[in-house]
């Protein structure tokens, strides 16, 4: 946004601010936050907060980097209170677990480390973080966060103390740190319609097993080499030795095939070819087969069991049947995706490819939030400090997103006439 537009929303943001920012305790704390939002949203290369500063009228650098960095302020009302503007106006179909890496230099910025950057392609020196969004094809917006601290930082005490890292606060693998969000969520009466993430989240089988056992419903892309039983398959019990002894309790045989075996084994006519969306470029259409399977894995097997068993005494060996979404484009020379769900059996295949494709939306959420409100521009370096930004960072993201999603008034003046004299926002 230029100048002029942040002056047209000054009044709207204000209302905002008050409404989102009501748990922060001091007035001038908030009127800090209000002065942060509309740097975050001014247009400008960098979003640090001394580039901010020097666009704004009433930037005092100190000022930011103080409330910021030092400040004692609590992001988590914050964050609920975005969730329960936003939930509702987004009313999303899906949310969708993802993860943004941001290179970094040198090695005391908190849980910076070498690791997979996707922001570069390859093993970098960055920061990574989990996030969950709420998702439809026409929104959606980011509802929570969690650093991922690499396990170096677990015992580091001289780097967790400049960081200042809570002594609570330890190494997690990315996908409990999901979870822990989507408890959270939960905990304030928010629950998703479905969860939706991509191979490097779904393939994970005790994730899978962690969203049946909360009654979450999922869509969860996995690779090639996951494993599942046909669905038709049965468990067998071997012959008994002997008159005495337990009975041999009944299991699959057999190693369960890949999923790219499954589906290397369907028919042609198995595949029906779907448009999930419209895009800029016109329809996005492919080629999918949905079939139910039976996954396979001590991941699997052993909750199963012990739930049958607390319940009735005995397991049958059965295991749960799920959805197997296979994708092959008609140009290519093999299926090319392939995903995982536990929506009910009648569930059409439509619904499904829907579901799994919803995913795009989150890039385009995280392409404007950092390149459009310097996500990844963020210079502190401490646990706290990264919280309040990227707290923020949501917040004018939110602001944003009610702006386009509100009705259109009709005024007296054009919407594309602009002023051709601020240069600043008053």
């Amino acid at each position: 946004m230029d100048a002029h537009e942040v002056n047209r929303v000054r009044a709207k943001l204000a209302l905002f601010v008050a409404d989102v920012f009501a748990s922060v305790p001091r007035k001038d704390q908030r009127a800090k936050g209000d002065c942060y939002l509309r740097g975050l949203m001014l247009d400008g290369r960098r979003k640090s907060i001394q580039a901010m500063a020097s666009r704004l009228p009433d930037g005092n650098e100190q000022n930011l980097q103080q409330f910021v960095n030092q400040s004692t302020w609590d992001p988590v009302p914050v964050q609920r209170r975005l969730c329960e503007r936003m939930l509702p106006l987004i009313d999303p179909v899906a949310w969708v677990i993802d993860d943004v890496s941001v290179p970094k230099d040198g090695r005391l910025s908190a849980g910076v480390a070498p690791q997979y950057c996707g922001a570069l392609g390859k093993r970098a020196n960055c920061q990574v973080a989990v996030s969950v969004h709420a998702a439809t094809d026409t929104a959606s917006c980011p509802l929570q966060w969690r650093l991922f601290l690499p396990k170096d930082w677990a015992s580091d005490t001289a780097r967790r103390a400049l960081a200042r890292i809570p002594a609570d606060v330890t190494h997690r693998e990315k996908w409990r740190l999901a979870l822990d969000m989507l408890d959270t969520l939960a905990a304030w009466g928010m629950t998703p319609p479905v969860v939706v993430a991509d191979a490097a989240y779904g393939t994970n089988a005790h994730l899978r097993t962690a969203l049946s056992e909360r009654g979450l419903a999922y869509v969860l892309a996995v690779r090639s080499d996951v494993s599942a039983h046909p669905f038709e398959t049965k468990p067998v019990a071997p012959a008994r030795k002997g008159a005495i002894g337990c009975w041999p309790q009944p299991g699959y045989r057999q190693r369960a095939p890949s999923v790219a075996a499954l589906a290397a084994g369907l028919k042609p006519e198995a595949f029906t070819p779907l448009t999930w969306r419209h895009g800029s470029r016109g329809a996005l259409r492919s080629r999918f087969a949905a079939v139910r399977v039976r996954t396979a894995g001590k991941a699997v097997e052993r909750p199963v069991k012990a739930a049958a068993s607390a319940e009735q005494g005995w397991w049958d060996g059965v295991l749960p049947d799920c959805w197997l979404l296979i994708e092959w484009p008609a140009d290519a020379e093999a299926p090319t995706d392939y995903w995982l769900s536990n929506l009910p059996a009648d569930t059409p295949i439509a619904d499904l490819v829907r579901l799994a494709k919803v995913r795009w939306r989150i890039e385009h959420d995280y392409r404007e939030l950092k390149h459009g409100l310097g996500l990844d521009h963020f210079e502190g370096r401490s646990w706290p400090g990264w919280h309040h930004h990227v707290t923020l960072v949501t917040a004018a993201h939110a602001f944003l997103t009610e702006q386009r999603l509100a009705p259109k008034v009709p005024g007296p003046v054009s919407p594309s006439t602009k002023s051709s004299t601020p240069s600043r926002a008053s």
